[in-house]
């Protein structure tokens, strides 16, 4: 290592993704804007290859980092390869993503190798092993190779016996391997990564943009016509892992106690008709507003302006789980309480009446009693959001974040030579 702890050496990054925030604000692949800002503030080049789409508005270059998207389908309807694009409720793939993949893999392989011509790169950095990995190890086997893992892809590769082989190969082939949980870092050991070649670096978070805020609560809130009424806030993709079902199960059952109680589940997907009739269903279709795919200020105003976060993730029928959702991190740095569950990674970062509250997946009843006991008791929440805040804080800005893949690329390329 050099000078104070850092690893020698400016680095050319080609990071392979094939999804990224669209145009500033948009909550497609949030996590992956910090990652590339990170490591490019810390001094390294930075080149991100990544589909072409119709609403892609990024670069050349932006924040020290270099855009290039790849292009692979002949008309813009059929760019649905990444962005949240190819799957269908996240566990299988849509037919237009079928046919589009072939093209879209070899297109995203050629750019990959001559970005890393071109610039010179010195390591290349795939994200999800599948298809973000496997395109950067068939791009470039001259380089070292760290994969990122973020949840699908895993989930892909465990489902799919050809994804599986693919994915193992890479795995193997990757220098250093990051998963953003615990679990994730154990499913993908089983599917060929070296448990001494990974880590789990966990997903970091803007303490600027998510923070307590009196303002934005109070223009939300008269937004909302709410005054004093108690609100429950929650977003993600409308797909069964996030577990909004249970969520609307259990505001059903607290509306006898908290009459005026308001359920704002911001996102977008295929089960958004699906929820919409669970709602009706309940009776409380006037309770719940659904204010469609939300930019990341509208989120940080909505996590502000709550009285409670809530984020009921589950592994599903199918066994999909999410890694560690952005907007458990959000929560936890917005200094509003949050209740949760401990699926996929959500436990390695929030803990029961430390700072979160935690229930068991799909558990209705006791959703809606945690729920109710903290609308109860101010200074419960008060307490859970001062402490995950303070713990976001300390321990999981960006900066770590970086730090960790900065170490990652040196890890990768010592394993090379």
């Amino acid at each position: 290592m050099g000078e104070n702890g850092r690893p020698p050496g400016r680095q050319t990054v080609v990071m392979v993704t094939t999804s990224y925030p669209r145009f500033p604000g948009d909550t497609i692949g949030t996590f992956m804007e910090p990652i590339a800002r990170g490591v490019a503030a810390r001094g390294h080049e930075v080149h991100v290859v990544l589909p072409w789409h119709p609403r892609l508005a990024r670069g050349p270059v932006e924040d020290g980092i270099r855009f290039h998207p790849f292009r692979y389908a002949p008309l813009a309807h059929l760019s649905v390869f990444g962005y949240a694009g190819a799957l269908r409720e996240d566990v299988r793939l849509r037919l237009s993503a079928y046919a589009v993949a072939p093209i879209a893999l070899v297109s995203g392989w050629r750019k990959a190798r001559s970005v890393a011509r071109t610039f010179g790169a010195t390591v290349i950095h795939g994200h999800w092993v599948i298809p973000g990995g496997a395109i950067a190890a068939a791009a470039c086997p001259h380089l070292p190779l760290v994969v990122s893992l973020h949840g699908s892809d895993v989930y892909v590769a465990e489902r799919s016996p050809i994804a599986r082989r693919v994915a193992g190969v890479v795995l193997r082939r990757s220098g250093w391997v990051t998963a953003s949980s615990d679990d994730l870092r154990t499913r993908a050991i089983s599917l060929g990564a070296g448990p001494e070649r990974s880590e789990t670096v966990p997903y970091g978070v803007d303490t600027d943009r998510f923070r307590p805020d009196s303002a934005a609560r109070a223009r939300r809130r008269a937004a909302l016509g709410l005054g004093d009424a108690p609100l429950l806030f929650a977003a993600g993709r409308f797909v069964r892992k996030k577990g909004f079902e249970y969520l609307i199960d259990a505001a059903a059952r607290l509306l006898p106690l908290w009459p005026t109680l308001r359920l704002v589940i911001g996102g977008g997907g295929d089960l958004e008709g699906d929820l919409r009739e669970r709602a009706a269903r309940q009776g409380i279709a006037e309770h719940v507003v659904f204010p469609g795919v939300l930019a990341h200020d509208e989120v940080a105003e909505y996590l502000a302006a709550a009285d409670l976060i809530v984020v009921p993730s589950v592994r599903d029928d199918s066994g999909n789980v999410d890694g560690l959702p952005n907007v458990v991190m959000e929560a936890l740095a917005s200094g509003t309480a949050l209740v949760t569950t401990a699926a996929g990674g959500i436990g390695a970062v929030a803990h029961d009446n430390w700072n979160a509250a935690l229930v068991a997946e799909r558990d209705v009843e006791g959703l809606a009693s945690r729920i109710s006991e903290l609308l109860r008791s101010p200074e419960t929440r008060a307490r859970l959001g001062e402490q995950a805040r303070k713990d976001v804080i300390t321990n999981h800005g960006w900066a770590r974040a970086a730090e960790a893949f900065e170490r990652a690329y040196w890890q990768a390329g010592l394993s090379f030579k």
